[in-house]
C-alpha cells in the first residue's frame, strides 16, 4: 500500500469533501448524502464479504423490491471470496456489482450512498470513519469498534458530516424483543435491579499453526490495517482473529454485544457504569502440545476453519469470562460467557439470552420470544405468543428509512446506542486484563486516577491506518 494519509486520501476522493467533489455544485458532503438517498434508489457497498457478511449481501438483495436498494459494490482483502460473492448478488437481485480489495475507490465512489462494514473489529472505526469522510451512511456490524476511544470517534464522525450510522445490534428490529422491553419499561415486573446477560457457547480449541505465507490472493497488509505488523498465521487470521487481541474482543465481543445492549436496553441504562469487575480464563483445553498421535483431528466449523476437541491452543482471550456492572444508581447488570461444557439458564433453557429481575418478578428473552413470571410463580403470566418467534422486524430496513428520513431517532441502533453497549464488552476485558475491579468516569470516559487502566482505552496505531483524533 502506498502512504497516502487520511488527509490526501480524503482530499482526493469523489465525495469526501465538499470543495472538490460536490462544491461546484453548491453542496456540502453532509447535504449531499442526504439529498442523493431522498428518493431514488439506494446504492450499498459490502465491505468483507465473509461469514456474516453474506448475510448483508443476503438482506440488502431482499429488500431491492420493498426498499429500492441495490448491492452495487463487493469490497474484501481476500480475492478469492468474490466469485461466490457476485454469484449470490446476481442471483437473488439480478445485478453484477463490481469488486475490488481496496475499499478506498469503493468510498471514492459517488454513486455509492451506503456502506455496511463486516470487517473484523479492529476495522470497524477507522472503515466507518473514512467512509463519513467520504459522504457514505454507514451501516457497521457489532461490536461497533475495538476500544472505547474508537467508538467516541466514529460518534463524532456521524455527527459532524451529519451521516445515518446504524450497528448491527439486530434485536433492535426485533419485534418481539422490543415488546418485551416495552412491558419491561411499562414496570411488568416492577421496578428492575438486575439484568442478567447470558453467552453460552462451547467452542473447541481453535488449535495452533506455525507462520507462514498467506495465499496469493489475499491482501494480509491492508487485512492487518491498524493491528501491529506480524507474520501471517492461518490460526490469527479469517474467523480465528475473535480470539486475539489485536484484532478482536474474544466472545466477550463477539456475542456479548447483543446480549449487554439487550441488558442495558431493559435496564434503561442510557450512560456507562460506575465500576466493572471481570474474571475469568481460558479452561478445558490441554496446555502441552502432544504428539502427533494423540492430537484430535480437525473438524470444520462456523466460519469455515477447524477446531480440534481440547487440544491446546495459542487462542489470548478467555473462554469463560464473568462480568459485574455497577450504575450510579447501584443497580447491576451482568455478564456471563461459557466457552466450553455447561448447564442452561432460566425456563426455556437458554445458552444465549437475557434474564431481568424487577421487585415483582422475572423475566427471560431467549432469542425472539420472551417470559415473563410474576414472584415465585412457575408459570408465565406474560409473553409472546408460542409460534410468533420468527416474526421480527428488519434491521436493514430500518437502516435504509433512517436514511431516506435523514433522521438519527428513526435508527434502532444508532451508533451511540451502539457505543454504550459495546463499552461494557471493553470495559470487562479491561478489567479482566489487569485482574482487577475499576471505577469509571463516564462523562469524562476514563477511569478513576487510573493510568494504567486509561492506556487500554485506545490502541496504538500501524500508520497509514491511524483513527484520527479530529474526524
Amino acid at each position: 500500500m502506498n502512504t497516502t494519509n487520511r488527509r490526501d486520501f480524503i482530499k482526493h476522493g469523489a465525495i469526501g469533501t465538499a470543495g472538490i467533489a460536490v462544491g461546484g455544485m453548491g453542496f456540502s458532503a453532509k447535504s449531499y448524502a442526504a439529498i442523493s438517498g431522498a428518493n431514488s434508489r439506494l446504492n450499498v457497498a459490502v465491505i468483507g464479504i465473509r461469514n456474516q457478511g453474506t448475510v448483508h449481501l443476503s438482506s440488502w438483495c431482499g429488500l431491492k423490491d420493498s426498499h429500492n436498494v441495490q448491492v452495487r459494490a463487493l469490497c474484501d482483502t481476500d480475492e478469492q471470496l468474490f466469485a461466490a460473492g457476485l454469484k449470490l448478488v446476481e442471483q437473488k437481485s439480478g445485478v453484477v456489482p463490481t469488486t475490488n480489495w481496496d475499499m478506498r475507490p469503493i468510498l471514492d465512489d459517488k454513486g455509492i450512498d451506503a456502506v455496511s462494514i463486516v470487517v473484523p473489529n479492529h476495522w470497524h472505526a477507522l472503515a466507518a470513519v473514512w467512509a463519513c469522510q467520504a459522504g457514505k451512511h454507514v451501516y457497521v456490524e457489532k461490536p461497533a469498534s475495538h476500544n472505547i476511544w474508537e467508538g467516541r470517534k466514529m460518534i463524532e464522525a456521524a455527527r459532524k458530516y451529519g451521516l445515518r450510522m446504524q450497528v448491527g445490534l439486530n434485536n433492535r428490529s426485533a419485534k418481539n424483543v422490543r415488546e418485551a422491553i416495552a412491558f419491561l419499561h411499562g414496570g411488568g415486573i416492577g421496578e428492575l435491579y438486575m439484568a442478567r446477560a447470558l453467552c453460552f457457547k462451547s467452542r473447541d480449541s481453535y488449535g495452533m499453526a506455525k507462520d507462514g505465507t498467506p495465499p496469493a490472493p489475499f491482501h494480509y497488509d491492508r487485512w492487518l490495517g491498524p493491528a501491529p505488523d506480524r507474520p501471517y498465521n492461518e490460526k490469527r487470521s479469517h474467523y480465528n482473529w475473535h480470539w486475539f487481541w489485536d484484532t478482536g474482543n474474544g466472545d466477550t465481543g463477539n456475542t456479548g454485544p447483543h446480549q449487554l445492549d439487550i441488558a442495558r436496553w431493559g435496564m434503561a441504562k442510557n450512560e456507562h457504569p460506575v465500576s466493572v469487575y471481570s474474571a475469568g480464563g481460558i479452561f478445558g483445553f490441554r496446555q502441552d502440545e502432544g504428539s502427533a498421535e494423540t492430537r484430535t483431528p480437525g473438524t470444520k466449523v462456523y466460519g469455515g476453519v477447524e477446531t480440534y476437541g481440547h487440544d491446546k491452543t495459542t487462542q489470548e482471550t478467555p473462554n469463560t469470562q464473568t462480568a459485574v456492572f455497577k450504575y450510579g444508581d447501584g443497580k447491576l447488570i451482568e455478564l456471563e460467557t461459557r466457552g466450553r461444557y455447561t448447564n442452561h439458564e432460566g425456563s426455556r433453557g437458554q445458552e444465549v439470552g437475557n434474564l431481568f429481575y424487577g421487585t415483582d418478578g422475572w423475566l427471560e428473552i431467549s432469542s425472539n420470544t420472551w417470559k415473563a413470571f410474576r414472584k415465585r410463580g412457575k408459570e408465565a403470566f406474560a409473553g409472546s405468543k408460542e409460534g410468533d418467534g420468527e416474526k421480527s422486524g428488519n434491521h436493514w430496513a430500518n437502516f435504509l428509512d433512517a436514511v431516506r428520513a435523514g433522521k438519527d431517532d428513526v435508527l434502532h441502533a444508532d451508533i451511540n446506542e451502539g457505543h454504550l453497549s459495546t463499552s461494557l464488552c471493553h470495559l470487562a476485558n479491561i478489567s479482566y486484563r489487569l485482574g482487577r475491579s475499576l471505577k469509571f468516569v463516564g462523562g469524562k470516559e476514563k477511569f478513576a486516577n487510573d493510568a494504567e487502566a486509561d492506556a487500554m482505552l485506545r490502541r496504538i496505531y500501524r500508520k497509514p491506518y491511524v483513527v484520527p483524533e479530529s474526524v
